[in-house]
Parts: structure tokens; C-alpha cells; sequence
């Protein structure tokens, strides 16, 4: 165990994925909390999607594909929450639209560029191999930057999670808020995106708070277990990817889906008790 373990953390690429992946996975995971509970969580989905398609672009110019995904999505972002406020299309139809119509235009782009080759697979599905010592610090300063911001403004987030409506009558701008939480999402997907893959990053910010809330009730005790749950999850799925040779985002994703699982027995073992 302890030799597998030396073996992990002697190789470069590791240390920079778990690096990089451990604070995604607990801003993921913080986050996550908060739009799973305002329903919000499928414009992850939604905002993974149209950073594949801004990565296509990036690989067609040849430029640095955080440089280029991380305006875009901010953007996009933006425009996910003002139409879904002002717009006749809300809510999930709208990120299936944005969603399907992102990748599509990425896949069309790269099948005319640079062809559907392994590196496309690699944003598509992830790969630790993707994080480059430079995309290290980019990666890292992107995401201490979303965990500070998330702990100044934890109590207006908490607010508008759970009664937006109060929080607007008391004065609270909750339109600017909820625009910051969705500013969050959308740098930490494009931050982990490399990693775990446009498909599967979303599955960072549903799965452990959903688990979490198995059997936990309180805002606060599921934010905590969230994030060492995540945190967990994800050293053990990197361990398990170098062990059996297995995609470093699938083999996350399916330890968070063991832990919802085990997660899920508890809570009726205690019910039952």
C-alpha cells in the first residue's frame, strides 16, 4: 500500500493533478451545495459543454485554452442567468439548448481543424497527463481565488440558497449574488475541465453534496462534509486510476458514486435503528 502510494506521488504529472484536482474538487463541491439546492446544478452541465467549445477554438488559433475558455464561459454564464430571468425559455431546456449547441459547435470546429484525435478525447473525458506547469499556477491562482470569495460572501450565499425572496425584500442584491455563484461555477469547471473532462465535471458539483445530504440536514454540516467527502473521492479515484490503469475522471466520478451508495445504506441502517 504504502509502496503504491510512494510510487503515486514520485511521478510529476501526479503531483500537479492532485494539486490542481484537490481544489477544484473542494470548490466543486462547496458550490455545488448551493446549486444543488436552488436547482441550479445542471448549468454545471450546461457551462462544461460551452467550455469544450471555446477549447476548440482555442486549439484552432493555437492559443492557451484557459486564456480563451475562461472569459467565454464567464460570459456565458452570464447570459444563462439573465435569460433564464428575462427570457420565454427557462431553466433546463435552456442548458440543453446552450449545452447541445456548444458541443456541437466544438465538434464541428475541431473536425475541421485538427481533426477528432486523442487530445480532443482528453477535454472531452479528462486526463491527468492535460495539466501543464504552466496551466499549475494559472489553475491554482483561479481556484484559491474562488475559495476566498466563497468564504467573504458564505453568508449572503447561504441567504439567497435558502430564502432569495427575504433576502430581496431585506435589500440584498441577489441578482448580483447569484451571478457571483454562477462567476464561481463557471472558472472551476473550466479550471477542471482538462482533468475530469467536459462530460464528467459537472458530476464534481452534484455528487457530493447530494451524498452529503444522505444524512446530513444542516446547511453548514453538509458544506463540511461535502468538502472532505469530495476531497476523498477524488484521492481515492486518482489512486485507483493509477493502480488499474483506468480514465482519471471516470474513476473519480464512480468513487463518488460508491460513496453515494454507502452514503445511502447508512442513512436506512440509522432510520432503522
Amino acid at each position: 500500500m504504502f509502496e503504491l502510494l510512494s510510487d503515486l506521488l514520485s511521478y510529476p504529472f501526479i503531483i500537479r493533478a492532485l494539486c490542481v484536482g484537490t481544489l477544484v474538487a473542494l470548490c466543486a463541491a462547496l458550490l455545488g451545495v448551493s446549486l444543488v439546492l436552488k436547482r441550479y446544478s445542471m448549468i454545471g452541465d450546461g457551462l462544461s459543454h460551452v467550455g469544450f467549445g471555446t477549447v476548440a477554438i482555442a486549439m484552432a488559433l493555437n492559443l492557451s485554452p484557459l486564456m480563451v475558455s475562461i472569459p467565454i464561459v464567464l460570459v456565458s454564464a452570464y447570459l444563462l442567468l439573465y435569460l433564464n430571468r428575462s427570457g420565454n425559455i427557462k431553466g433546463d431546456a435552456l442548458v440543453a439548448m446552450v449545452s447541445a449547441s456548444s458541443l456541437s459547435l466544438g465538434v464541428i470546429i475541431i473536425s475541421m481543424t485538427a481533426g477528432m484525435n486523442t487530445d480532443v478525447n482528453s477535454y472531452l473525458f479528462g486526463t491527468i497527463l492535460a495539466i501543464s506547469g504552466n496551466d499549475l499556477y494559472l489553475s491554482v491562482a483561479c481556484t484559491v481565488v474562488v475559495l476566498i470569495l466563497y468564504l467573504v460572501f458564505y453568508n449572503k450565499i447561504f441567504a439567497i440558497t435558502f430564502d432569495e425572496t427575504f433576502s430581496r425584500a431585506i435589500g440584498t442584491n441577489t441578482n448580483y449574488y447569484n451571478m457571483l455563484l454562477s462567476f464561481l461555477t463557471a472558472i472551476t469547471i473550466v479550471v477542471g475541465m482538462r482533468m475530469m473532462g467536459a462530460m464528467l465535471i459537472s458530476g464534481l458539483i452534484v455528487f457530493p453534496p447530494v451524498t452529503s445530504m444522505r444524512l446530513f440536514g444542516s446547511f453548514k454540516s453538509v458544506v463540511i462534509c461535502s468538502a472532505v467527502l469530495s476531497f476523498i473521492c477524488f484521492f481515492l479515484g486518482i489512486f485507483l486510476s493509477f493502480v488499474f490503469s483506468t480514465p482519471a475522471g471516470a474513476s473519480v466520478i464512480v468513487v463518488n458514486l460508491a460513496a453515494f451508495f454507502i452514503f445511502s445504506c447508512l442513512r436506512r441502517i440509522l432510520r432503522r435503528g
